[in-house]
């Protein structure tokens, strides 16, 4: 409950922060967005919900934020935790999955496979879709470094699917945060933003229903 409330509150959170301690603001978005797509373990924080809101806050602070160093702070580390994902998963892909950590495994199967499902219909197109696809968008480039992707396709494919995600999403923030609507209404907005992305996986999930 208390990491919902920081997902659907997250704009709260930020603002706090950047109030107290303006000078780690930009560290503490990169550090975010670079563990939830570089470190597997870590696939539940809230990276889509986080480039909004540092949209919206940089429209609201552009005293304290530059929106053009916002973006290149959120693009460099989605761009390095997939690299480092993907080097993470050509090195050592094989052990962590049978890793276990207090009798569950680290990664589960079921996750796992629907990444791999993604990868199937997709191909390396995945690197790209998964970016806004939560908990996927932490597990495809570890299944493509374990797989043998040939790592000049997973950059240009990397590049593509960073610039797409922090683009469109801190870019929206940034025109659309400062209406009164939006701010009234943030907790629907993150509602809306993880619907959203959940679609690729609910098509998914239809359609192999109906070829069973």
């Amino acid at each position: 409950m208390e990491l919902l409330d920081y997902i659907l509150h997250i704009d709260l959170y930020l603002q706090d922060f950047l109030i107290h301690y303006a000078q780690w603001f930009y560290l503490l978005l990169f550090v975010i967005i670079f563990c939830e797509t570089g470190l597997v373990v870590l696939p539940f924080l809230p990276g889509d919900s986080l480039l909004f809101a540092s949209g919206m806050l940089a429209a609201a602070f552009p005293d304290q934020l530059n929106i053009y160093v916002v973006l290149l702070v959120l693009w460099s580390a989605a761009i390095v935790g997939d690299t480092l994902n993907y080097t993470i998963g050509q090195r050592f892909g094989l052990g962590l999955l049978d890793k276990q950590f207090r009798g569950r495994r680290i990664i589960s199967e079921q996750t796992l496979h629907k990444t791999q499902n993604f990868f199937t219909t997709y191909g390396a197109k995945t690197i790209v879709i998964a970016r806004f696809v939560p908990i996927v968008r932490t597990l495809a480039p570890f299944v493509a470094g374990f797989s043998r992707m040939h790592y000049p396709t997973f950059l240009k494919y990397n590049l593509v699917g960073g610039t797409l995600w922090v683009g469109l999403l801190t870019l929206t923030g940034f025109f659309l945060g400062t209406r009164p609507i939006v701010q009234q209404n943030f907790e629907i907005i993150v509602l809306l933003i993880i619907a959203f992305s959940l679609l690729p996986v609910l098509i998914e999930a239809i359609r192999a229903k109906m070829k069973k």
